[in-house]
């Protein structure tokens, strides 16, 4: 769900920073940094290519994709979706972006130090694979300190507050969809020591875990039609209603759980793309082919691809519960 993550950090910070007076690039500009730090968590699956390493081809597709989260689960969810590393990391990640001091040196030593710190206490606490993702996790955040420094003008203390919050936000969607994370890593916390259960039918549970992470993607679409003058409804296509017909797959797939879902989540982001595909508009003063500007028609097509999805959603659950289930 780290799509999910980022796009719902994005949102809020992006909102958040409009409703304080900033013009919309700023806006846009702080949410995209906290979205990128939302995302910042997940770097810990990259350890999972470790199963694809393993993975024969004569497994199939699905046992690559069983390989790579079977070799995830060693280490995802735990020292980077802790928010006691995150308390520290942020302002570590503020003192890299120290430029414009006489005392910028100094800063960014101390942020390098502070990150090294974090890194020698995953080795100490829970070995040298903790270590591994945390420098990843280091690395990767540093390079997206160095990339907001480089394209704007956004200060040490507001990227270290984006950072903070992309970082502490990330760990609750994790609740239910998987194991719940680490939270207070190094110490033990007793909060959520099993997964959140949103239904006892785990098909059911699989599709509210979905709503909630495509409730995450429409807050970010509200986000971006608001900073840029848009309305939401209008740059929706009618193609979208397409999405409807997903409902008979109900009927006749197995159905989705969280622990066999890639036939739901593939098919469904399918019906997506089909119905959000890039379309050439008629002009309507000469009958020719015209084409809108691309941060428009780029609008208009992940909007289209959104809204169908929802409505497969839709008509897929509410087939599955009235024809489905048992009564």
């Amino acid at each position: 769900m780290f799509l999910g993550h980022a796009l719902f950090a994005f949102a809020v910070a992006a909102l958040v920073a409009q409703r304080r007076g900033w013009t919309a690039r700023g806006a846009l500009t702080v949410g995209a940094v906290a979205g990128a730090f939302g995302a910042l968590p997940d770097v810990d699956v990259a350890y999972a290519l470790v199963g694809l390493a393993e993975w024969q081809v004569a497994d199939g597709a699905l046992g690559a994709s069983t390989a790579f989260w079977d070799a995830s689960r060693a280490v995802h969810r735990s020292v980077t979706h802790s928010v006691v590393v995150g308390a520290v990391a942020a302002p570590a990640f503020g003192l890299l972006a120290v430029r414009r001091s006489d005392r910028a040196r100094v800063a960014r030593a101390f942020g390098g130090l502070l990150l090294t710190g974090l890194v020698a206490l995953a080795l100490v606490v829970d070995g040298a694979l903790a270590a591994f993702v945390t420098v990843l996790f280091a690395v990767g955040g540093a390079l997206a300190v160095g990339t907001t420094v480089r394209l704007t003008s956004l200060s040490p203390a507001t990227i270290a507050l984006a950072a903070l919050w992309g970082l502490w936000s990330h760990p609750w969607g994790d609740l239910v969809t998987g194991s719940p994370p680490d939270w207070a890593f190094p110490f033990e916390s007793p909060l959520f020591a099993s997964r959140v259960v949103l239904h006892p039918d785990p098909t059911v549970h699989l599709l509210a875990a979905f709503a909630i992470e495509l409730a995450a993607v429409w807050l970010a679409a509200v986000a971006v039609c608001r900073l840029t003058d848009r309305s939401l409804i209008a740059v929706v296509d009618r193609r979208a209603a397409v999405g409807a017909t997903y409902g008979v797959a109900a009927l006749a797939v197995t159905p989705p759980t969280l622990e066999l879902s890639y036939h739901f989540v593939f098919s469904i982001l399918g019906v997506g793309l089909l119905c959000g595909a890039v379309r050439t508009v008629p002009s309507p003063t000469l009958g020719l082919p015209s084409r809108t500007p691309s941060s428009t028609v780029l609008l208009e097509t992940g909007l289209t691809a959104l809204a169908a999805v929802t409505i497969a959603l839709a008509t897929y659950a509410a087939v599955y519960l009235l024809a489905v289930t048992p009564t």
